[in-house]
């Protein structure tokens, strides 16, 4: 698992040999050399102790909401980057690289309210802009940019704009920023295999059709990596597939909803109060996960989906409201 067997040979002044000699080894480097990293939202911006407990550990974020389209428009013509941008001041206090997320959304659910009632003219020129607008703003402070997410699920823009759409859109997002890689973030590619639409062959069609008019691009394979039961050997085998187009593979979403043996959670006054044992099991898959991942040599990184919120995360917690570590949070330390 990313590791290497290194012999060590103790000498004296004269370079000889010495038997019998202690050495001690001391880390220089808390966090991991391999990007790992935890999303983040804007609760963090006003509390120290979970700044504390991030800061510490992670190398790489991804803000939750903040960047997406609907977060940053809210009425036509009306941009606020205010919590993307002082999320993205925070992460360069503390040397965090930052994932840009997303560009556009496919699933119809997740648009700023009033696109729906756009022309596909009005839409179309209404894309362009978000595309330019959010894309030049982070030019060269971001390691990548989800620009669609979830293509193969959803068709939202592609049912009003023609099926040259997602292409086009990553065109663009390459003459507006051609240093950066940009991804196609999708789920259920490595989780699991009982889902037709998002299979690594589906995967690989649509990121043929995004190269055929991105050539040039930095393209990269983001996996939302939204795991039930993990199916080990399913994961080895899409990565292996997807690896093989060497583009650079990142979960970008991972969690796990539950795990063997899982018990109901007692939740008293927020996050304050969970029994340990809940997340034992949810920590095992976890555990199996990550390391099936970093152990596999195309996956360049991890970002995990668990931005806190006093309310609770998405699915998955790495701590409780005290920021003292859950089973979860432990497996990532160690």
């Amino acid at each position: 698992v990313r590791k290497a067997k290194v012999r060590i040979q103790a000498i004296d002044k004269q370079g000889n040999p010495l038997s019998n000699a202690t050495i001690t080894i001391q880390q220089q480097q808390n966090k991991p050399g391999f990007p790992i990293g935890c999303a983040i939202n804007k609760n963090i911006l006003t509390n120290t102790p979970y700044q504390k407990w991030f800061t510490s550990r992670f190398t790489v974020t991804t803000f939750e909401d903040e960047m997406k389209w609907y977060s940053t428009e809210v009425s036509p013509g009306h941009e606020d980057y205010t919590s993307a941008d002082a999320l993205l001041s925070f992460a360069k206090q503390h040397n965090i690289a930052v994932r840009g997320h997303n560009v556009l959304w496919d699933d119809p659910k997740y648009q700023p309210g009033w696109l729906y009632s756009l022309s596909p003219a009005e839409l179309s020129n209404a894309v362009h802009k978000r595309i330019v607008s959010v894309i030049s703003r982070y030019k060269g402070q971001l390691i990548a940019w989800d620009v669609v997410n979830e293509n193969l699920h959803f068709s939202f823009f592609e049912s009003k704009l023609g099926d040259q759409a997602t292409p086009n859109f990553y065109r663009l997002a390459h003459a507006v920023d051609w240093s950066v890689p940009l991804f196609l973030n999708e789920y259920n590619t490595i989780e699991d295999s009982r889902d037709g639409a998002a299979t690594p062959a589906k995967y690989l069609q649509k990121l043929r059709q995004i190269q055929g008019l991105t050539r040039n691009a930095k393209m990269g394979v983001g996996l939302e990596s939204h795991f039930g039961t993990p199916n080990l050997a399913y994961m080895r085998a899409s990565l292996d597939t997807l690896g093989a187009t060497g583009l650079p593979i990142w979960l970008t979403e991972l969690d796990v909803l539950s795990g063997p043996n899982q018990f109901e959670a007692r939740v008293i006054t927020g996050l304050d109060h969970f029994d340990f044992y809940h997340f034992e099991g949810q920590a095992k898959y976890l555990e199996q996960i990550l390391m099936e991942a970093y152990s596999h040599p195309k996956v360049d990184g991890i970002v995990i989906w668990a931005a806190w919120k006093p309310q609770g995360c998405y699915r998955m917690c790495l701590t409780d409201n005290n920021f003292n570590n859950l089973a979860t949070g432990n497996v990532v330390d160690n």
